[in-house]
């Protein structure tokens, strides 16, 4: 456990390195560390080290882990499916991944029976990869407008995207820079559910190009716990098998 420790050490001086070259203070720039497939034991040490935020991809690993976590910001930063809304609803407190009407209103829906304003992102796939989800650059003004229209229960607090994975990640900067020109201008929008706060870019191998980019919120896994082993996460989900 003491490698997290020190991996934290590490990645607070990276955020610290490339705040300063791009002019800004590090304490704009929320940490969330990403906890998939790892273990409560892992997720409270870092914790324990000064973690304040944490975020998970799939909805079954917020329920397993939930009641074993010390008390923690939750984010939802996966694919979120419209019918495992509601078992995350009353868990998470930022939701990064809403790409769609439906799951806007499915959200809505949920957070209204627990009485409660969810926070979210909207998330862009800037490159239009078929692989990944997120609505367009094109197309996200029309996303927010119709959220802000129909969902009296949510409150989008910013813009979420992933890059395209390249060797050197100072080549997706230009995708950096796209999502938050959009950032920018939908910052200046007056409506009383619109609150930007929140520009969640950059992961393990870019964040610092992120960072450099505008974004406040980088979201860190392996840079944090160190490789994933998932055939071990399997055997640990499957008893031992």
């Amino acid at each position: 456990m003491e490698d997290i420790r020190g991996n934290l050490i590490k990645v607070r001086e990276r955020i610290s390195s490339a705040a300063s070259q791009a002019g800004r203070d590090e304490s704009e720039v929320c940490l969330v560390a990403v906890s998939k497939t790892r273990t409560p034991e892992e997720i409270n040490t870092a914790i324990d080290a000064g973690v304040t935020d944490i975020g998970e991809n799939k909805v079954q690993e917020i329920m397993d882990k939930y009641d074993a976590i010390k008390p923690v910001r939750w984010h939802m930063i996966g694919h979120l499916q419209t019918n495992k809304v509601k078992y995350i609803i009353d868990k998470v407190d930022l939701i990064h991944s809403v790409d769609s009407l439906k799951l806007a209103k499915e959200i809505n829906k949920r957070a209204g029976q627990h009485e409660k304003t969810m926070d979210i992102l909207i998330q862009i796939n800037p490159a239009d990869e078929e692989s990944k989800f997120g609505v367009s650059l094109s197309g996200t003004k029309e996303l927010l407008e119709e959220i802000l229209e129909t969902c009296e229960n949510i409150r989008v607090r910013g813009l979420m995207s992933v890059a395209p994975i390249a060797e050197d990640p100072n080549d997706v900067k230009v995708y950096f820079d796209e999502v938050k020109k959009q950032y920018d201008e939908f910052s200046r929008i007056e409506h009383p559910r619109l609150d930007f706060q929140y520009l969640s870019m950059g992961m393990s191998h870019d964040f610092e190009v992120a960072i450099g980019s505008g974004s406040n919120l980088v979201r860190v896994g392996s840079a944090i716990f160190g490789e994933r082993d998932y055939e071990a996460f399997r055997r640990m989900n499957n008893g031992g098998n």
